[in-house]
């Protein structure tokens, strides 16, 4: 093992254990692998041959990452979460010679992907096809907004800053006005219901208000190099499973939305197909998902890939099977002490 490099992941999703068990399976032991997480999680951290706490604070977390990759000769610094944090100190890594990987290549791509409305009208400046909005920030906008579509689509909003799909309802005016309440899961809401609560909260925050798109996502994950797609994987939900694709119209598209904004790493691209069947682009995600271990399943290693190209190692071999499905189950983990020895605060 040579001790002079090292990749580090920091705290990502808790699918961060697929990353790094990914990662380990490609470097099979030629470099060490670090990881860190803000909590005590050997069930997220366990495989990895040096684990840290990180700071709980995030602005202390910055600072603190480059004291301990310049202690411990980090090479490759992949992070996870907080990346427009990191890249705008991007050239104090750099000067230590750190390959860091935010997710974005600048600045410039998360301002463009964080705020879903500048998302949709760059997508739409280049060409890219994108699900239309319209931004709203009060309650007139937004009735205006669901006037304007109404009889053409059924309508649907969420934030213009989210992840994970938070704050996501189909508008029906139809439905039952307590129906939200008893089923929050289905996502439809009465659609006085939602503009009255929109319109009495204190703390409105922009919404997009676009047309829903009744074809079903597609979930791209991939691993870029300096803004290049080097290997990638699509996922659908069909019911309880999920399949996989590597070509097609929304593979196709989430690639070029992807090295359009400028995305650097392990990425995730999310598209709609509509009621014809043609993708339309969500949102881009310049962090990896928390499917990206499925992806191993399929036959491609993307964590492995990332970090072998990152180290300039041969790529894992790759493997697309086709006709795959496959469903994640909880798993317990087994934790006896909850601060292993190899938890270090620096």
């Amino acid at each position: 093992m040579r001790a002079d490099e090292m990749i580090w992941f920091l705290q990502g999703q808790s699918s961060q254990r697929d990353v790094i068990a990914g990662a380990m399976e490609a470097i099979q032991g030629r470099v060490p692998v670090m990881a860190s997480h803000r909590q005590v999680r050997p069930e997220v951290t366990e495989g990895a041959d040096i684990v840290l706490k990180e700071p709980d604070s995030d602005s202390d977390r910055v600072q603190w990452a480059i004291d301990v990759a310049k202690h411990r000769g980090v090479k490759v610094m992949h992070v996870g979460r907080a990346g427009r944090e990191f890249e705008d100190r991007r050239g104090e890594f750099e000067s230590l010679g750190i390959d860091l990987v935010t997710g974005g290549l600048s600045i410039k791509t998360f301002d463009q992907v964080d705020d879903k409305s500048v998302f949709t009208a760059e997508a739409e400046a280049a060409g890219l096809a994108v699900i239309p909005a319209v931004t709203v920030s009060n309650a007139a906008e937004l009735k205006a907004a669901i006037d304007s579509m109404r009889g053409k689509h059924q309508v649907c909003v969420k934030p213009a800053r989210g992840i994970y799909g938070m704050g996501f309802w189909r508008l029906d005016a139809e439905a039952d006005p307590f129906r939200c309440f008893a089923n929050a899961g289905d996502h439809t809401v009465n659609e006085s219901v939602f503009v009255q609560a929109y319109g009495d909260s204190a703390n409105q925050k922009p919404l997009l208000v676009m047309p829903y798109m009744a074809g079903s996502e597609c979930s791209v994950d991939m691993v870029l190099h300096k803004g290049k797609v080097i290997a990638y994987c699509g996922r659908r939900k069909e019911g309880m499973y999920q399949t996989f694709s590597f070509e097609g119209p929304a593979v196709e598209l989430a690639i070029q939305a992807a090295e359009h904004f400028g995305c650097d790493g392990i990425i995730n691209v999310q598209t709609r197909d509509d009621s014809e069947g043609t993708p339309h682009l969500l949102e881009i995600n310049p962090r990896y998902s928390g499917g990206i271990g499925y992806t191993r399943l399929a036959g491609i290693n993307l964590p492995g890939i990332f970090a072998a190209s990152r180290l300039g190692f041969d790529h894992p071999p790759v493997e697309m099977l086709t006709g795959v499905m496959l469903k994640g189950i909880p798993t317990p983990v087994r934790v006896d002490n909850l601060f292993p020895k190899s938890t270090l605060t620096a």
